[in-house]
């Protein structure tokens, strides 16, 4: 079995090591980083291949496939978000606050390292590089626990992260990967105190639920994503049906898909015609109530179960709901959502506000698609995870996120009475 507390002191050394790095040193190493990326991409994508060959004779699901696939574009995009996170000012030793006190203290708050992240996520091997570059950058090191599902090209990635970090004279245990696919390793691993600082989980409801109800380190929670568009009365219907065809499906097995439509029934006669053409054009399966199934017809639209509305399906499929209000439409949203990306179509400022102030989600939008609750389309250069909880983070995670403070405090012989 994997030596775990071995791991965690190599990463304790680590972790020591990084915050002492300068901004420079960092950003160095993080374009050397991505430069090896693409250099050895024939390398990672054959690694790849033999996890999608797994898959797919394991019977995966095309939605965790599309997951789990690289191409030289995925590939490309991983080494530009450690370029993007290279560029981005660095958050370690900013003052974010300074006062004195009547006795003469100087006291000041500045942005220090969380220390050692561990993540455990699934077969989404993009996140090897991404949680590397932003843990990295922010001073962490990084323990990762990938899924079994993508185990060579995770291998792949971090042999390739650890020889760029080698190249410029850094200690390559910034990040390391157990590689140990045992269970028991796992739950060890939810249990590292003394060496893990935090622990993040990333992937589907299971796995988070699994990490938050056995880990013993503080666990920052990242959450599935059930996110519903809400069609208002005075929506833009042209504008409406490009951004939920846009959001359910672009890439169908993300977080951030549109799972659910929520409609005014004013627009209901009107939207559902071109809607239904469109999703039928893309292949997706429609569940919805009565009012809607007596346009689209019963036929082309099963009957939506309660079950239907609180679902992630990462599929092909789209659950509808009718409301007669946005007050109807917001209980909706905040009783079946997951807290992770909602969205409202309308030209009404005062329904587009009242939208806001009311869904209880980490990104909450207008006239816009869900697609775009991602650390990259945020500027982040890339993310640890969507967080839907509401201590220390919350929705997507950059290098701010990955950051605690302490105080310094400048005296001159004060001592307390």
């Amino acid at each position: 079995m994997t030596n775990l507390q071995e791991m965690g002191k190599k990463a304790i050394a680590a972790k020591y090591v990084l915050g002492a790095l300068t901004s420079e040193e960092k950003d160095r190493a993080l374009t050397a980083a991505a430069d090896a990326l693409l250099e050895r991409t024939g390398e990672i994508l054959k690694a790849n291949e033999k996890d999608l060959e797994e898959g797919r004779k394991n019977g995966m699901h095309p939605g965790m496939l599309d997951r789990l696939a690289l191409n030289e574009q995925r590939v490309a995009a991983m080494a530009e978000g450690l370029v993007q996170i290279a560029h981005l000012p660095d958050p370690i030793g900013e003052t974010l606050e300074t006062f004195k006190r009547p006795n003469g203290l100087e006291i000041s708050k500045r942005r220090v390292p969380l220390g050692v992240i561990g993540i455990i996520y699934e077969s989404r091997p993009n996140v090897t590089a991404d949680a590397f570059g932003l843990c990295f950058k922010a001073g962490n090191a990084v323990i990762l626990k990938g899924g079994r599902d993508a185990l060579f090209s995770n291998i792949a990635i971090e042999a390739v992260l650890r020889d760029a970090l080698l190249g410029v004279g850094i200690n390559p245990d910034a990040i390391q990967l157990i590689k140990d696919t045992d269970r028991a390793v796992t739950n060890a691993f939810m249990r590292l105190n003394g060496y893990v600082d935090v622990l993040i989980p990333r992937g589907g409801a299971g796995l988070i639920r699994a990490v938050v109800e056995n880990s013993t380190v503080p666990v920052i929670e990242t959450g599935t994503g059930n996110c519903h568009i809400f069609v208002d009365e005075d929506a833009d219907l042209t504008k409406a049906v490009n951004i939920i065809i846009n959001a359910k499906t672009q890439r169908i097995g993300v977080c951030n898909a549109c799972e659910s439509l929520v409609i005014h029934d004013k627009v209901r006669e009107a939207l559902l015609p071109a809607l239904k053409k469109a999703l039928q054009e893309h292949h997706v399966e429609m569940r919805a109530d009565e009012r809607i199934r007596s346009v689209i017809g019963e036929e082309d639209c099963l009957a939506a179960t309660e079950e239907d509305y609180g679902t992630e399906y990462l599929d092909y499929i789209l659950s509808m709901k009718t409301v007669d209000s946005v007050e109807e439409a917001i209980d909706h949203i905040n009783r079946y959502n997951t807290g992770h990306s909602d969205a409202i179509i309308t030209e009404n400022e005062a329904h587009a506000e009242q939208f806001l102030n009311g869904v209880d989600s980490a990104c909450v939008y207008v006239n816009a698609s869900t697609r775009f609750t991602d650390g990259f389309e945020f500027g982040f250069g890339a993310e640890i995870g969507i967080s839907t909880q509401k201590l220390h983070a919350r929705g997507p995670m950059g290098l701010k996120e990955l950051t605690a403070y302490k105080y310094t405090i400048r005296g001159n012989g004060q001592v307390r009475s």
